[in-house]
């Protein structure tokens, strides 16, 4: 049966990953998702599942113990926010180029620079454009609630195996350090090492009957095989569109539309009660995934209503991706605050009204 408790986002996260049957776990604590490793760390969770929970000597590290963890099949794991993630990137390419399935967490704050401890949606772009160097992507889940931060641990490990790829959630502050009702799914067991040998045929578990030892590595100095390489990863993440996700809210009579997602999304949806009770018809989409982006479904969208408004807790990088979906039938306008500020259901509808409707 599944369990109920009231907990924080961070919280949340950190408990998924021990009833995930998470291997291990390696970060370093930075605010605002310092909980994740000191949940962690009281939950003692190699009493319970053999997991292992190591505070690394900086970020750098702890990525390149993931990329090891990853390499020898194993499910593993890091958390961190903005500055941290940045440090990190170098390894997020390697093991983007090597075809390593791990799970990134990152409870964005407010930057550029170590900028502030207030929540944000600046990293977008490095979410979901390649923030490290080379043409690689991460697949990147955008939870709303605490409840998804616990389920797309789950969810994000399946998609990391599926595609041998690494999958950040890209949260923020908002929803790392709110508490709400959430249920928990029943503890899973950690996969025995026949298992993971069965399941990651690829990986670097040694020498086996059936084959000779694997070598992973993302170097290849003969530039018509890294070429090939290079192609084989772009058609995975041609790939992973069969993955979008998406969620609609009143879209079914909307004239316009809000695009948001994360914390910003559930703001969206109270401002679409203030905007339809002035007769305003407004609907939202939430995109789920980031990376795959639901290009389609606002195309679609795009035929159907006169404007859509990204909304955002940046300066603007979601609406990029808008605007081309869109491709340019339909006028699509951006609102945002920066710097930690959170927009008000009040001013978003004040927003539309100005930048889209007219007055």
């Amino acid at each position: 049966m599944k369990e109920v408790k009231l907990m924080k986002g961070n919280e949340a996260i950190a408990e998924a990953a021990i009833r995930a049957g998470a291997d291990g776990y390696f970060g370093y604590p930075i605010t605002p998702q310092s909980e994740v490793l000191e949940y962690l760390m009281s939950q003692k969770p190699h009493e319970r599942t053999g997991m292992v929970v190591l505070q690394a000597e900086s970020e750098v590290a702890a990525i390149n113990m993931v990329y090891g963890g990853a390499a020898t099949g194993k499910k593993v794991m890091t958390s961190s926010s903005s500055p941290g993630i940045s440090l990190k990137m170098e390894g997020i390419s390697y093991m983007a180029g090597a075809q390593l399935p791990c799970l990134i967490v990152n409870v964005v704050r407010g930057g550029p620079g170590l900028g502030t401890i207030q929540p944000s949606q600046s990293d977008y772009f490095q979410a979901t454009k390649g923030g490290g160097h080379g043409d690689y992507r991460l697949f990147v889940l955008a939870p709303a609630s605490v409840q998804e931060m616990a389920d797309f641990v789950k969810q994000g490990f399946d998609l990391a195996f599926k595609y041998r790829n690494p999958v950040m959630i890209l949260s923020d502050g908002i929803i790392g350090q709110m508490m709400e009702k959430v249920e928990l799914e029943e503890q899973q067991p950690r996969l025995t090492q026949a298992e993971v040998v069965k399941k990651c045929p690829w990986a670097t578990t040694g020498k086996t009957p059936d084959r000779e030892r694997n070598i992973i590595t993302s170097l290849d100095l003969e530039a018509s095989k890294q070429e090939l390489h290079n192609k084989v990863l772009q058609e995975k993440y041609e790939k992973m569109e069969e993955d979008v996700r998406f969620e609609t809210f009143n879209c079914d009579d909307a004239e316009y539309i809000f695009i948001a997602y994360g914390s910003v999304a559930r703001i969206c949806q109270k401002a679409i009660d203030i905007a339809r009770s002035k007769g305003i018809k407004v609907g939202l989409l939430r995109p789920i995934t980031l990376f795959p982006f639901p290009s389609k479904k606002v195309a679609e969208l795009a035929t159907k209503v006169k404007g859509m408004m990204s909304v955002e807790m940046s300066a603007g990088q979601m609406v990029e991706d808008v605007k081309l979906a869109v491709n340019g039938k339909i006028p699509v306008e951006f609102y945002g605050r920066m710097g930690g500020m959170i927009p008000s259901p009040e001013e978003i509808v004040r927003a539309l009204k100005n930048q889209l409707i007219g007055g």
